[in-house]
């Protein structure tokens, strides 16, 4: 790829505002999105969708919102977070969102880092968060809240409820039209769109800023993700973060997919059996907690049940095995599995709600291919992609080539390439422009053109590739030895009992873990053997618990040299949430943090 590569034109338009209005305009009352009301789906049509956006861009042209000023939106994913992010985009602003996990210390961090003016918050819990840390924020000038209910009676000169920002901006569009139309034709794809402030693994999170043909990009590349009009979508992940901003936002308006907004993040389960999405994309938790439910469930069947999973388990991964080779599974074998799939399989598919799944994706962080190779074994194959908020998605896996252990070859418009240190270095027609406020952490990640991922991987002679760990988070023994500890990691995590893992090592003599039991499988073990446990930290401290984990260490080790090999592991007996300092909004383990607040228990495994 070259500098000369052309702009990225999707439906003839180069911008997403422009393209939202085209698409919104010929969709008509056909369905955009859905969400619960009262435990009802209620359903909201390309013209609704296009009029809420339009009020609540008039609504801030009113305020005195000028083009490129900054708007952030501070909420669980529902339908206001698309019309204040799509609306915001209409009238030129820059949109920035909040994970509604942010404590107040982040939440002032990502309003004054951006200079952000317009706030649009979810509900009471979130304005409290503000409220707490108004008097250093002068540069906000108003706050919208979509949900206002246990606000009645509540007043505040600079807070008011999202319905008065639709009546503004009513009002404003009759006095004013065709402004909006005319701020959209003049917009341009180096126009600033979005700033997605990254997880904050190490450090406070840095605004990375996304052009509009970063969006146009991403875009263009639906069909390679295998997304289509007719697909139904169920939009639960934090939409602030890049993945599903992609896949729930900006390819619905280029495609036509419906959005289905989960209740809430603790009835995610629920909605997907209810709406049986056709598209569904998950990071590698999902995926596991998906398995591990069918592990409870089948350990709870009848003998009957237990026997007839473990016949069409097993004709299914040989059908797995078969597919991975390259070779066809022949007619007596894709005769056994159609039959395990209509007495077996397919129930389990109704379970998960995946039964109507015609696609199914993972990506954000690394995935077992035990796991992968299991839900093949199901017959429901998982497409890795891979990308960063720097990049978007710009490699994938193919439908018919199951390369588990890959994250593919690069899309259109993709360049990858490996330096002399193993780092991926990524070039794309729609990678970000550098850090808000942070030049020099700009020069260290774009360099030449070149995104530096701070990736480790390597690509095969068919450009399939493969991502070895973080740069920064390879273990070098007191031997000498190099380790990636997410290869350990992950196939710690494909037990129905571990929750997460951090493996420890760097300048020591050995490995050792920290690990982040499942809740709801431990538990559930404990009263089928008759555990006793008052809490969460008991459960942990339990000599039967621990035990069960270190069969589960023992049987991951068996798999790995010598030197690659646990030797010993202490659990994380806190039950952490998105909240806790230790994990980032998409529920990861800060490696680093992890590293230094349980450092005392870490000294212990190599003391004791």
């Amino acid at each position: 790829m070259t500098e000369s590569h052309p702009l990225t034109i999707v439906d003839g338009c180069d911008t997403l505002p422009k393209l939202f209005l085209k698409k919104s305009v010929e969709r008509g009352d056909k369905i955009a999105m859905r969400e619960k009301d009262f435990g009802i789906w209620q359903s909201f049509s390309w013209d609704d969708y296009r009029q809420y956006a339009l009020d609540i861009a008039h609504g801030l042209l009113a305020l005195g919102l000028q083009r490129g000023d900054v708007i952030s939106i501070q909420s669980e994913d529902c339908k206001e977070w698309l019309f204040a992010d799509m609306g915001g985009g209409l009238c030129g602003a820059v949109v920035n969102g909040i994970y509604p996990t942010y404590q107040p210390p982040q939440v002032q961090h990502a309003l004054s880092d951006s200079n952000c003016r317009f706030l649009f918050l979810e509900d009471e819990e979130q304005l409290d968060k503000y409220l707490e840390i108004e008097d250093q924020l002068p540069r906000v000038e108003q706050v919208f809240v979509f949900d206002w209910k246990g606000l009645r009676g509540f007043e505040h000169a600079r807070v008011q409820p999202i319905e008065k920002l639709y009546e503004t901006g009513r009002a404003y569009g009759e006095a004013h039209p065709g402004q909006v139309e005319d701020i959209v034709s003049r917009g341009d794809p180096e126009d600033l769109a979005i700033l997605v402030y990254t997880s904050g693994t190490t450090g406070m999170p840095k605004g990375a800023m996304l052009p509009q043909r970063y969006i146009m990009f991403q875009m263009s590349i639906a069909e390679y993700l295998e997304q289509v009009g007719e697909d139904e979508i169920l939009t639960y992940l934090p939409l602030c973060h890049v993945a599903e901003r992609i896949l729930s936002a900006w390819i619905p308006v280029a495609m036509g997919s419906t959005i289905n907004f989960a209740e809430s993040p603790e009835t995610v389960a629920r909605d997907l059996q209810e709406l049986s999405p056709t598209f569904v994309f998950a990071v590698p938790r999902v995926w596991e907690k998906f398995y591990s439910r069918v592990t409870t469930a089948m350990s709870e069947a009848t003998w009957i049940g237990r026997k007839a999973f473990q016949w069409a388990t097993a004709v299914g991964m040989r059908r797995a095995d078969a597919l991975i080779a390259g070779k066809s599974p022949g007619g007596l074998l894709e005769f056994q599995f159609r039959l395990a799939d209509a007495l077996v399989l397919s129930n389990i598919k109704k379970l998960l709600g995946l039964d109507r799944a015609r696609s199914l994706a993972s990506g954000a962080a690394p995935i077992s291919e035990a796991l992968l190779k299991w839900y093949l074994a199901m017959g429901l194959p998982i497409k890795e992609a891979y990308g960063q908020t720097e990049t978007g998605v710009i490699s994938s896996t193919l439908e018919d080539r199951y390369r588990l252990g890959t994250v593919g070859e690069a899309v259109p418009g993709a360049d990858i390439r490996i330096d002399d240190n193993g780092e991926i270095l990524i070039r794309c027609l729609g990678q970000f422009q550098g850090y808000l406020n942070l030049p020099d952490k700009t020069a260290e990640t774009l360099v030449d053109g070149w995104v530096h991922t701070g990736d480790v991987g390597e690509l095969d002679e068919e450009g399939n590739l493969t991502i070895t760990d973080r740069l920064k988070d390879i273990i070098i023994t007191a031997g000498g030895k190099n380790v990636t500890p997410s290869l350990m990691e992950n196939e710690l995590k494909f037990s129905p009992y571990i929750s997460d893992a951090v493996v420890i090592g760097d300048q020591r003599k050995y490995l050792t873990c920290l690990i982040m039991i499942d809740q709801e499988n431990v538990e559930h073990y404990a009263q089928t053997q008759a555990i006793p446990f008052t809490d969460y930290r008991s459960l942990c401290n339990r000599p039967e618990i621990l035990e069960l984990i270190q069969g589960e260490v023992d049987r991951v080790n068996t798999g790995f040299s010598q030197v690659e090999k646990v030797k010993k592991f202490r659990l994380i007996d806190v039950l952490l949430t998105a909240e806790d300092e230790e994990l980032t909004p998409t529920m990861k383990l800060k490696r680093s943090f992890v590293s230094q607040k349980y450092g005392e228990l870490i000294e212990h495994m190599y003391t004791s």
